[in-house]
């Protein structure tokens, strides 16, 4: 009996063990079935590398010049000023501030004063961005999808020009193009004989379009623009749109606002190619900057 029941008990363990086993098996055949999470490698954002700067000098500017281009031209530092006014449908609506121009002139770097030579109704037109190339000055407007050019020496209005683009920002050029911003993130390139679109550049951060490209200016190869509302300037690739670096300018900023509160967003870079120096402005700021980087 005592044998029985050993062989009994045994027989149970063994049959549990085989139970056991099944089970696992059963278990293990439906993990085998489940759909294992896939893991991909993301590719990883490109860093834009910061360029480091030096401030070099500081000269006054004027607090009502609202400011949208800044260039050097034959040793002068001209600037195009827009009337800081509310604008509706491309028509001015003078209410702000009445002190503001839409202007072109020259800059007189020890007074900050600008020696206007051009300046157009601005009850009818905000004034944007500039560019001088073959002895012609060409300015932009904000909504009227109009732009008007200048004789360079006498400052005479010599033509105008239309564009398809909804709004006009920026002007630069590399010495073949009018290079053109329109608050997007494209840069068209115009034929400075007829105004003709030659073709568009989609400018790209890490990827992805950068959008509201304001000021522009050629330096060296690589087109530098002001980002509005930010207090970056990128360097762009013209060949490929990618931007390839940065600077950052937060510290001439605060420093604007605290000598003016009323200072507004950073806006301005001129090139001096002749001494191969860099101004940096804004919007009503009390300042023009000197910066060094290299480039």
């Amino acid at each position: 009996m005592k044998t029985r029941l050993i062989k009994l008990t045994q027989v149970k363990v063994v049959a549990a063990f085989f139970i056991i086993v099944l089970c696992a098996t059963f278990v293990s055949c439906g993990d085998s079935n489940k759909e294992k999470p896939v893991v991909i490698d993301q590719p990883k954002a490109k860093l834009v590398p910061e360029i480091a700067h030096t401030l070099v000098n500081t000269f006054p500017h004027d607090t009502t010049a609202f400011t949208e281009g800044l260039l050097f031209y034959n040793n002068n530092l001209f600037e195009s000023t827009a009337n800081n006014l509310s604008t509706c449908g491309g028509t001015a609506s003078p209410a702000y501030m009445p002190h503001t121009k839409s202007a072109i002139g020259i800059v007189n770097l020890e007074k900050g004063k600008l020696d206007i030579k051009v300046e157009i109704d601005k009850a009818l037109y905000f004034g944007e961005g500039m560019v001088i190339l073959n002895n012609k000055i060409y300015q932009l407007t904000y909504m009227n999808q109009l732009g008007f050019i200048y004789d360079a020496k006498t400052y005479k209005k010599i033509g105008q020009f239309n564009y398809k683009n909804k709004e006009g920002w920026g002007l630069t050029t590399d010495g073949k193009h009018i290079i053109m911003s329109d608050g997007t993130y494209n840069l068209t390139y115009l034929n400075p004989d007829d105004l003709s679109v030659v073709k568009t550049i989609a400018v790209t951060e890490s990827g992805y379009g950068l959008d509201h490209i304001n000021e522009l200016e050629f330096i060296k190869g690589f087109i530098y623009a002001n980002v509005w509302m930010t207090n970056y300037i990128v360097k762009i690739d013209p060949v490929s749109g990618e931007v390839v670096g940065k600077i950052e300018l937060d510290e001439l900023n605060v420093t604007a606002k605290a000598k003016y509160p009323r200072s507004l967003e950073m806006n301005g870079i001129a090139y001096d190619s002749i001494s191969d120096r860099i101004l940096v402005t804004g919007k009503l700021w009390p300042n023009i900057y000197e910066i060094k980087f290299a480039h």
